[in-house]
């Protein structure tokens, strides 16, 4: 383990009215731990499951990728400030690690690939092809097969959105191994039974407040697909 645990700090939010400040399960969560190499995230869509995600990586001081900026309707100038609010313990010091979301993997291909063409041998560590070649599957198992290679703390925001079942076997795998080997931590938020399904590994449930440990055959994800295999 690298990172032991965080604490949330909403007795310092500047705000109660405006996101994620706004959170109740922020609000009444006072932190989490992190005792296991793999800790999932679960709860539905608004949660705050990937705010938190997020928050976390910052805080760790782990680069986000971002594309292109574009010009947006509504603007918080408090969404993006919750990291301020978060503070970490680690297990024997900091440690690096990786920031995964698929709405910013396309933009960091595209870096990727412009690195490439004055240096064709950084494609080497991805498998040898440009990401952008390959299927969004296929390319996201070429990065995670890279970057699960490295000692860190990899924090995940669904990877399993363009992975089949069978590809989201193959990441079970990667974390199974990851984690024999004592090299990485993962956390991760997910709506797939079958990265949930990862033994030993501890899962908060966002739908509970304040976050609490679930286990694997009483989240929501496991129930709904068990009943669904029955019909």
């Amino acid at each position: 383990m690298h990172l032991k645990r965080v604490r949330i700090r909403s007795d310092l939010f500047p705000t109660r009215e405006h996101y994620p400040f706004s959170l109740e399960v922020l609000q009444r969560t006072e932190g989490l731990e992190f005792p296991t190499a793999v800790t999932f995230f679960v709860g539905e869509n608004g949660c705050g499951k990937s705010t938190l995600l997020e928050s976390i990586t910052r805080a760790c001081r782990i680069h986000i990728w971002h594309g292109d900026q574009r010009t947006r309707y509504a603007y918080n100038p408090d969404e993006g400030h919750l990291y301020r609010f978060i503070e970490k313990q680690w297990a024997n010091g900091g440690v690096t690690g990786c920031y995964f979301a698929s709405q910013t993997f396309h933009g960091f291909s595209r870096i990727l690939d412009e690195w490439a063409s004055s240096d064709p041998g950084v494609l080497e560590y991805f498998g040898g092809r440009s990401l952008l070649t390959q299927s969004h599957g296929q390319s996201l198992m070429s990065f995670f097969r890279s970057r699960f290679a490295l000692r860190g703390l990899y924090l995940l925001d669904e990877p399993e959105t363009a992975l089949s079942p069978k590809t989201q076997l193959e990441l079970l795998e990667l974390l199974k191994t990851g984690i024999a080997e004592g090299r990485a931590q993962f956390i991760i938020a997910t709506h797939s039974p079958i990265l949930l399904s990862c033994p030993g590994a501890t899962i908060y449930s966002f739908d509970h407040v304040p976050i609490r440990p679930i286990a694997y055959e009483d989240t929501e994800h496991y129930r709904i697909y068990r009943e669904f295999m029955r019909v």
